[in-house]
């Protein structure tokens, strides 16, 4: 039996990874943001603190370019010019914080941390693609700056469901909580 979240929407924060128009086209991708939308609107009616965060780069020179042995998992850099457009499902308002990161997690090289402090935000709701990359490692990153967390585990994809199910199995359950979008919502009405 799983508890009741009392959630103080003061000190918790919706963030939501990468649900652009580039990325959501992916398998999957449309679900995420269908739940999603559920999420935004419970933050939007309780006055809760939402940050979009999507990847995006300004001339490809300040995107991440290690040594691969598989240079297949290379990003070309070819993207079209909406790529990087947050999906209009979303309704995202000037009341949005909207994040651009140049790497997988969304702490590093942004003013997230600094803007989820000032706002005495203490728990992150997390969702968004890709579940085993940019959402694993936003929660990484979270969890080591010390902030609980609940995941949406329906709210997320990845490009297999063993990328998923790798994330959602061995690494959230360590971090924090998970919730499916209809046990969260349940739970916090």
């Amino acid at each position: 039996m799983m508890t009741t979240f009392n959630i103080n929407f003061s000190k918790t924060a919706l963030v939501l990874i990468d649900l652009q128009k580039g990325i959501v086209a992916m398998p999957g991708g449309n679900e995420v943001v269908q739940k999603a939308e559920k999420l935004v609107q419970l933050f939007r009616e309780n006055e809760g603190f939402i940050s979009f965060v999507k990847v995006d780069f300004h001339d490809g020179k300040d995107a991440l370019q290690p040594a691969l042995d598989n240079q297949a998992a290379r990003s070309s850099g070819d993207r079209p010019k909406d790529w990087a457009v947050l999906d209009p499902r979303l309704n995202v308002t000037e009341n949005d914080y909207v994040v651009t990161k140049r790497q997988w997690g969304a702490f590093f090289g942004t003013d997230l941390d600094i803007q989820l402090r000032r706002r005495g935000v203490e728990t992150i709701v997390l969702c968004g693609i890709s579940t085993n990359i940019g959402v694993e490692s936003t929660a990484r990153e979270a969890y080591q700056l010390g902030y609980n967390q609940i995941f949406i585990t329906d709210a997320m994809t990845a490009f297999s469901q063993e990328e998923h199910e790798m994330s959602v199995r061995f690494i959230f359950p360590r971090i924090g909580r998970l919730r499916t979008t209809a046990e969260f919502l349940e739970q916090v009405r």
